[in-house]
């Protein structure tokens, strides 16, 4: 190297950088987290809209076939619907559809 490749490594490492900016590094963490929990919650509410329109144009149909064997059994389905949502709510938060992972 010549004598001006030194002074002008020199004089331009003064103005370098930090190899690492914890600020800029926080900013673009929370960016990609914001972005993952809007994707979520969309995707638990197309989720849960598109379960509400099944379970609403079924409801007849489930009424009539399901009424004569759900007579008597109450309590056990509804201690089994509680004790299967806190299995659920128990295993941890909910993760995105295989196929809709993101990074």
């Amino acid at each position: 190297m010549s004598e001006t490749d030194d002074h002008l490594i020199a004089l331009f490492s003064r103005d370098a950088p930090s190899a690492r900016d914890p600020a800029f590094t926080l900013a673009v963490m929370e960016k990609v987290a914001h972005r993952r929990f809007v994707v979520d919650v969309l995707m638990l509410t197309v989720l849960t809209l598109l379960g509400g329109c099944v379970l609403w144009s079924a409801w007849p149909a489930l009424v009539e076939n399901l009424a004569p064997l759900i007579k008597g059994h109450s309590p056990a389905i509804a201690s089994l619907t509680l004790a299967f949502m806190v299995v659920i709510l128990l295993e941890g938060p909910v993760t995105a559809a295989p196929g809709m992972k993101h990074d």
